[in-house]
Order: C-alpha cells, then sequence, then structure tokens
C-alpha cells in the first residue's frame, strides 16, 4: 500500500495517539515516530522515502518524506506518525494520487463516514448534502472557538477560509441517500411533545416551530440553515445540551442559543426523539426558501444566518 502524504494531512487526527490504545502507541505509533524523526530531520544525504510496514494498518506504508521534515521542526514526531497510521486505515486497497476535493477530504470521512455519510457511533453527524454556508460557518465556529472540538480545532486550524469554503461546497454537492431512521421505542406522550415543538413551538414559553428557520421538511434552507431530520438521537441531544450550557455558540445574534435557554432538558429530549424517529423525505435536498411566517410570528434574527466573507488567500494550502 503506497499512501503519498499530501500537506493537508499534518493536520489530521492530532490526537489519535492518545486515545487511549496503549496496544496501538506501543507497537505502532512510537517505531514509526522515531523512524519519521530520524528519516525526515536527517542532515546528510537524507533518505527520500521510507517503507515502514505494520498489520495495524493493514499494510506497508511508503512515506514521502519531503514534506515531513518542516514538520518534524513544528509538530513531534509523535503527532505525525499518529497522523499517518490514521489516515492509512482509511485505505484497504492502494489509492492512486489525484489531488481532487473528494482525495484530500478523506482525512474528514475517517470520523464522518465514507462520503461524509456520518460516523457509526452516533456522534459524528452527516456532512454529505449539507447547505454550504451552514458547513462552512461551523468550520470558522470550531477554528474561532464557538464550538469546542480539539480534533476538528486542529484540523483546520492553518487553512484558509477559501479553501474551507471549497470544503464546505464539495460535501454540500453529495447527494446521497439517507437510511431510514432505527426504531423508536419512546413513549407515545413524549414524541407527541417532542413534535408540538417541532412543527408548532410553544407560545407559552416564548418558543418559535422549529419548522420556521429548518424548513416545512425539516431538510434545512439553503445556504445557512442545516436539516434535523437524518442526525442520531444522541448527536441532536448533545449539540442542544451545548447550545444550552454555553459550550456552542453561533455568531451573534445567536438565535438557537435564546431558544433552547427556554427549554427544559425534558422537552429538549423530546424533540431530538422525535426528530430521530423521522424519515428524510426527497433525499434530504434543503428548501430555497423558509416558510412563510404563521400570523403573527415574528422572524428570529440569526448572526450564522448570513455566511461571513472569504478572506482573500490561496484555494489550496
Amino acid at each position: 500500500m503506497k499512501l503519498v502524504l499530501l500537506r493537508t494531512l499534518r493536520i489530521t487526527l492530532a490526537e489519535l495517539w492518545q486515545s487511549g490504545r496503549d496496544g496501538l502507541q506501543g507497537a505502532f505509533l512510537r517505531p514509526l515516530a522515531s523512524l519519521v524523526a530520524k528519516k525526515a530531520t536527517q542532515q546528510t544525504a537524507p533518505a527520500r522515502h521510507i517503507t515502514y510496514r505494520s498489520e495495524l494498518c493493514r499494510g506497508s506504508l511508503s512515506i514521502t518524506l519531503a514534506p515531513l521534515r518542516q514538520l518534524c521542526i513544528q509538530r513531534s514526531p509523535l503527532f505525525i506518525a499518529g497522523v499517518l497510521c490514521a489516515v492509512a486505515g482509511q485505505f484497504a486497497v492502494a489509492a492512486p494520487f489525484e489531488d481532487t476535493l473528494a482525495q484530500r477530504t478523506l482525512a474528514c470521512t475517517g470520523c464522518h463516514g465514507g462520503q461524509g455519510r456520518a460516523g457509526p457511533d452516533g456522534f459524528y453527524p452527516r456532512l454529505a448534502g449539507k447547505p454550504a454556508g451552514y458547513l462552512y460557518n461551523q468550520l470558522l465556529h470550531f477554528r474561532e472557538g464557538r464550538r469546542h472540538y480539539g480534533l476538528m480545532t486542529q484540523l483546520i486550524d492553518p487553512l484558509t477560509d477559501a479553501y474551507l469554503l471549497e470544503i464546505a461546497q464539495h460535501f454540500a454537492s453529495l447527494a446521497l441517500p439517507y437510511p431510514p431512521p432505527p426504531p423508536s421505542a419512546t413513549a407515545p406522550e413524549q414524541l407527541a411533545r417532542g413534535e408540538q415543538l417541532v412543527r408548532r413551538g410553544d407560545a407559552s414559553l416564548g418558543v418559535p416551530a422549529c419548522v420556521q428557520c429548518h424548513g416545512a421538511a425539516m431538510t434545512g434552507v439553503a445556504p445557512t440553515v442545516p436539516g434535523l431530520l437524518g442526525l442520531p438521537r444522541d448527536y441532536l441531544n448533545s449539540q442542544l445540551g451545548a447550545w444550552k450550557s454555553g459550550q456552542r455558540h453561533a455568531h451573534a445574534p445567536d438565535c438557537m442559543k435564546a431558544v433552547v435557554d427556554r427549554l427544559a432538558l425534558a422537552d429538549l429530549n423530546a424533540a431530538a426523539t422525535w426528530l430521530a424517529a423521522q424519515p428524510v423525505p426527497d433525499g434530504g435536498k434543503p428548501a430555497l426558501r423558509p416558510p412563510a411566517l404563521p400570523p403573527g410570528a415574528a422572524p428570529l434574527l440569526c448572526g450564522s444566518a448570513t455566511p461571513p466573507p472569504v478572506a482573500a488567500g490561496r484555494t489550496m494550502p
């Protein structure tokens, strides 16, 4: 198996080696880290590439060292080894070098599932088909500290705004089918409360219906509002909880924070449970415009509704 190291891989899965897999660290990462450090920083007649074999990465790696020399100065060798193993683990068969967005974003699909269809554990959400403006905003939120996940922050921190927008547009362009929702054993009264909040809101709490912003079919509204169907309940609950606890923010004014703060945890769970139990209609494509407001309803002012301007810079880092 041959792996060509793209420059973007320097910021992929930085904390893999910290995952607690002591056997993986001892059997693969530390020996490879030592080898990379020795060969990539060699001053006299430095090697052009090295080959490293390990069953843990399903084959041998042929590693081009030129891009690694500067990285060995900037990052620890163990970091680089973790990157190499994580990326190699995604390749069961040798992949030709294409230098396309699809190939460059393989670093994303290691967590978010093949083609961005969602990770299998319920916590890494689907990227495919989400509105490009929404995905772009989330990348900015991770980079600028409004959302918190160390792997994501290190992944995107060195990338230009223009390149982040290209990544967002790539995943937004993928029209892939959704799997059916898992069966639900939730009590009918909890599902009914969830449906009420999603479709009609709760005027007594000052809570608008979710469909007011996320679209009548709950598949989102282009270009910046995401769909809420096709997401696991655990992921929905974790994000609603993060807004309620102050761990997640959007551009001001943060309308989601204002809505979530008015709801009890039981209501948030009811809404998440109902949403996770619904099939995704019409391929999940976002609507082109939001639905008409109900009589007497005021529009919510949301900071993420307008994508920030893209800074000038090279498209590919």
